[in-house]
């Protein structure tokens, strides 16, 4: 029986080294240094690797203290202003995540200053991870069929198509056809299509041949635990082609096995461009800007609320409140410029206004 398949299901800390090897399968997609863990470790630099299963952090310090986190746990990826200890007010990214009832959030900082990896490569790793579960995910009722036909996944080889093929749910028969790939086992309805399944070899267990006493010698798979521990069988007319069916399929799950294909075919380019090369050449133009020209704070605080995010509250000082902490590295001065300049009354930052003074009417 193949080892079960943890990698991108889990999250685990502080694991043995030996956890952090690349399974079988499994390929390192990216691989960059100086990367904070600022949640959990803030101020320590590590190893960041990305892999078609998991994200891999661990520290330089002790290679013990370490993170595995399966992107199957991942529910929510975002790019925020975090406190990193190294560099400061950094973008890092938010990493949420959910395993056995317990609800995790990451935050990594890259401290190579003006490098979009960490962001980039993460999330483009995870959406191929999204958008490929038919690799590894049993799947009831899916719109796999068109016109008859299995619509083929990437890389994926049809071996053989069995007609009269009968599925044995609920103490029923339904009449319809077996498909065998380098991937998976579909078998679907011929009165209704959209009535099948998708066995991936992945979550496949055990392939056998049993007799029932109601529909005689059927052909039965054991799904993983993971997955529901189904167990789906199947009787085929003639029965003199169950056998030949039933070995096919316990030789291409030997294969898979061997081998297996997780769906996520992800590269790098070979020599990505440097950053320098990526910026936008300056055109100069014949304007200028007045030397006490305000910066856009107002931009910052668009992009916040659009994300409903709230900042601790800090003392200022020159008002002698609590208030809520500037944006960036902007400063309350600069905060307050702002705003249009009132003709009647100039005053400095934190200054009183002054007191009203009454005039007599005759």
């Amino acid at each position: 029986m193949a080892t079960p398949v943890w990698q991108d299901r889990e999250i685990r800390f502080d694991v043995a080294l030996s956890m952090l090897a690349l399974r079988r399968g499994e390929f390192q997609i990216d691989w960059m240094n100086s990367i904070e863990d600022t949640k959990g470790n803030n101020g320590e630099k590590g190893v960041f690797i990305v892999t078609n299963l998991r994200m891999i952090w661990y520290s330089h310090k002790n290679q013990r203290t370490n993170l595995s986190i399966g992107y199957d746990c991942i529910k929510d990826l975002s790019i925020r202003s975090t406190n990193s200890m190294l560099r400061g007010n950094a973008q890092g990214l938010f990493v949420l995540g959910k395993f056995d009832n317990n609800k995790y959030e990451f935050i990594f900082t890259n401290c190579v200053k003006g490098s979009p990896r960490l962001f980039t490569t993460v999330q483009a790793v995870f959406r191929a991870y999204e958008t490929t579960r038919l690799y590894r995910d049993l799947r009831l009722r899916g719109a796999i069929i068109r016109e008859g036909e299995l619509k083929l996944l990437p890389n994926e080889q049809i071996y053989t198509k069995t007609g009269g093929v009968w599925n044995l749910s609920h103490n029923q028969g339904h009449l319809g056809s077996l498909y065998t790939t380098n991937i998976r086992v579909v078998w679907y309805a011929n009165m209704a299509p959209n009535f099948n399944v998708s066995i991936p070899y992945l979550q496949l267990r055990t392939v056998g041949v049993r007799d029932s006493p109601r529909f005689g010698v059927a052909l039965v798979l054991t799904t993983s635990k993971e997955t529901g521990g189904y167990v789906l069988g199947f009787r085929v007319d003639p029965p003199e082609r169950l056998k030949p069916i039933a070995t096919e399929i316990e030789q291409l799950h030997q294969l898979f096995t061997a081998q297996p294909n997780f769906g996520v075919d992800f590269k790098l380019d070979e020599k990505p461009q440097p950053l320098a090369e990526l910026r936008v050449p300056r055109v100069e133009e014949d304007t200028t800007l007045a030397p006490d020209e305000a910066p856009d704070v107002l931009a910052s605080y668009y992009m916040e609320i659009a994300n409903h995010r709230d900042r601790a509250p800090v003392l200022s000082p020159e008002l002698g409140l609590a208030v809520e902490q500037v944006a960036g590295s902007f400063s309350l001065q600069q905060l307050w410029a702002v705003l249009p300049p009132d003709p009647q009354a100039q005053l400095p930052l934190g200054a009183a206004p002054p007191a009203p003074t009454a005039t007599a009417t005759q």
